[in-house]
């Protein structure tokens, strides 16, 4: 029994492709749900494309299955016939030269098919990889390097007492770890956290960490060896005769105070953001540190995600649209892809983040490429949360043919920033100085988890001029800041049809200004136009109209079905259900507390962990989402009383 149903072709009946809700997304980016077989929980933790066009899917319950007709070619269903198990939370997944490897909880190791039945007959170990045996000790990979040699990361522990700290209790926890064929391992770079989120872009290792202690956002960056990328706890090991950097914990503490205060009864006190605190920044404290990395690209945490993932480059060649060379990067809380733009500045990576596509129904781990151009998407909530409607899942994204009308790329000038667009711009519209408001903001670098918003100001547009073939416009800027992400809005902006953008809004971390010549002949703002924000105070990461937002003068409760798509759009069901408790507390628990709309409201923006002693993970300070948003989630929340 158990051969034929290792395989056999499981039977999934008259199952036809579901697609995403229709969302204008759809219509240029479609969502298809593979049929996955009855009573089979997939809980992807890695995913590759096969030679022959397959897919291979690893999962957090140690089994490998390669799936044939994933693209539901005609009318038959994919076929699903289980490779390996027997193995341990598997969180990542290659195929290299025949056989499969993979990076288990405690090892890495390499799978073969000698008999070529299908299934693997010769589990190897090519190298163990250290535990204490802590939940939170995760291990993703293998990416492999230009010369064969593979790429595995290790979450960090944490603490007991410190519970919110994070800890490397054994080699070479929080550090990427290069390991050869042979077994040899060979520690490569630390000061990770959480990195999951890991690709090879062109022959480089790129990692993206999430919000969390040390970690004001999510972001990606390049990493070389001997790079330190900014949470401690690696640097444990840095006095080890193979590390390649010495950077030790004392000297980074010498710079930026830990807090580990103690209160009357000798506990210790966890560390929270002080409002007034200005902070230090990631890049003032590179002065002092050079292996400090900062990240090429900020993805603002609850904006475009909360827990990154895989990072893919799109190497379709168009055949997955117009953005051919950028990357995506997954998120598993958000269930969403971003897209960043990516350019290099004074020998530095730099770019803009863009949202590119919501809706998934689970939260997104690993990605692939299909042999056709789409992008395959292995999913996962068990433990973590998502935003999505199902605890696990196979999907897969295909392009329609559709040309969307989106901000391209996004570049770094000496004097401001130059946008491209996919489609010819509707040049009155795209003249308008009201239709672009450009502000800059950073987080801070503390102990504390996550960080807000700060150093916020709105910028001048002072002049624009727009190309001849209407496909840039070419924005003036007074006040640029290195180091610092520039949000930048294009609202108003139309193409030659009258569509507006897809998505109006890029994050543009500006690590280095550009030399080069500076903007003539443009045309400047006119003299009695305000620029946007500055009568407002910029505290918050929302417009001004979103700030100056009032409860509507009758209270009318919206119904779930009405607040769903609010819950969904600010992650809220990330860590909140309605009646069943998860990351956070229930929806109707809080209910049970009595406050009022304004006071929730308020505790959105800056939530109190005090007020919830028993949840292990704190709600981050969530100020990007719009006082009228947050008044409708609070209505609804009590009217669950």
């Amino acid at each position: 029994m158990k051969k034929i149903f290792q395989t056999i072709l499981f039977s999934v009946g008259i199952v036809t492709a579901a697609l995403a809700q229709n969302t204008a997304e759809n219509d240029y980016y479609r969502i298809i749900t593979l049929p996955v077989p009855e009573n089979m929980l997939l809980e992807v933790g890695g995913i590759t494309t096969l030679p022959n066009g397959d897919i291979a899917l690893a999962t957090r319950r140690g089994d490998i299955w390669v799936v044939s007709n994933p693209s539901l070619a005609g009318t038959a269903q994919p076929y699903y016939k289980k490779f390996a198990s027997g193995l341990h939370e598997i969180l990542g997944l290659a195929y290299r030269n025949g056989a499969f490897y993979c990076a288990q909880r405690g090892e890495l190791t390499k799978l073969i098919d000698k008999n070529g039945d299908g299934k693997a007959d010769v589990y190897e170990t090519i190298a163990t990889l250290p535990i204490s045996g802590h939940y939170h000790e995760y291990s993703y990979g293998p990416k492999f390097l230009p010369d064969g040699s593979m790429i595995v990361t290790g979450n960090v522990a944490f603490g007991d007492e410190e519970w919110w700290r994070g800890e490397s209790r054994v080699p070479w926890r929080g550090w990427a770890i290069r390991i050869t064929e042979d077994g040899k391992i060979e520690p490569y770079a630390t000061g990770m956290r959480s990195p999951c989120g890991i690709g090879m872009i062109d022959g480089e290792f790129w990692y993206g960490d999430n919000q969390g202690d040390w970690m004001g956002s999510g972001f990606i960056a390049q990493v070389n060896k001997g790079d330190f990328m900014g949470h401690p706890a690696g640097l444990r090991w840095t006095g080890e005769p193979n590390s390649p950097l010495k950077l030790t914990a004392e000297q980074l503490y010498a710079k930026i105070n830990p807090r580990r205060d103690k209160d009357a009864n000798g506990y210790y006190i966890k560390p929270e953001n002080i409002e007034n605190e200005r902070g230090t920044y990631l890049f003032e404290l590179k002065k002092d540190i050079p292996e400090l990395k900062t990240p090429a690209v900020w993805l603002p945490h609850g904006v475009l995600g909360i827990s990154t993932s895989e990072i893919l480059k799109d190497e379709t060649n168009g055949a997955f649209g117009p953005f051919a060379g950028q990357l995506l990067v997954g998120d598993q809380g958000k269930s969403n892809i971003s897209r960043v733009f990516i350019e290099k500045v004074n020998g530095e990576y730099q770019g803009a983040s863009f949202m590119f596509r919501e809706g998934f129904q689970s939260g997104i781990l690993r990605m692939t490429w299909g042999q056709d151009g789409s992008l395959y998407l292995g999913e996962t909530n068990r433990g973590w949360g998502s935003a999505g409607t199902t605890t696990a899942g196979l999907e897969r994204l295909v392009w329609t043919g559709k040309m969307p009308f989106e901000m391209k790329a996004v570049r770094a000038t000496p004097d401001g920033f130059e946008i491209e667009f996919t489609k010819p711009i509707n040049k009155t519209t795209a003249a308008d100085f009201k239709n672009y408001q450009i502000r800059s903001f950073i987080y801070k670098y503390h102990s504390v988890y996550g960080s807000p918003t700060v150093g916020e100001k709105f910028l001048n547009v002072k002049g624009l001029k727009l190309s001849a073939d209407g496909l840039k416009v070419r924005l003036l800027v007074e006040g640029l800041r290195d180091h610092f992400i520039h949000e930048i809005k294009a609202d108003g902006v139309k193409d030659r049809d009258g569509k507006g953008l897809l998505h109006s809004t890029a994050f543009y971390t500006l690590n280095n200004i550009p030399a080069g010549d500076k903007l003539t002949d443009y045309t400047p703002r006119p003299a009695n136009l305000p620029v946007t924000g500055t009568a407002t105070k910029a505290e918050k990461l929302t417009t001004p109209d979103d700030r100056t937002a009032k409860a509507p003068a009758k209270k009318v409760v919206p119904t779930y079905d009405e607040i769903k798509p609010l819950l969904q759009k600010h992650t809220c069901t990330a860590c909140h259900q309605t009646e069943k408790r998860q990351v956070g507390p229930a929806f109707k628990d809080i209910a049970k507390r009595n406050y009022s709309d304004d006071k929730i409201q308020g505790l959105i923006y800056k939530p109190n962990p005090k007020n919830w002693p028993d949840y292990a993970t704190e709600m981050p300070p969530m100020p990007q989402v719009p006082k009228a948003d947050a008044l409708k989630i609070a209505a609804w929340i009590n009217s669950l009383k």
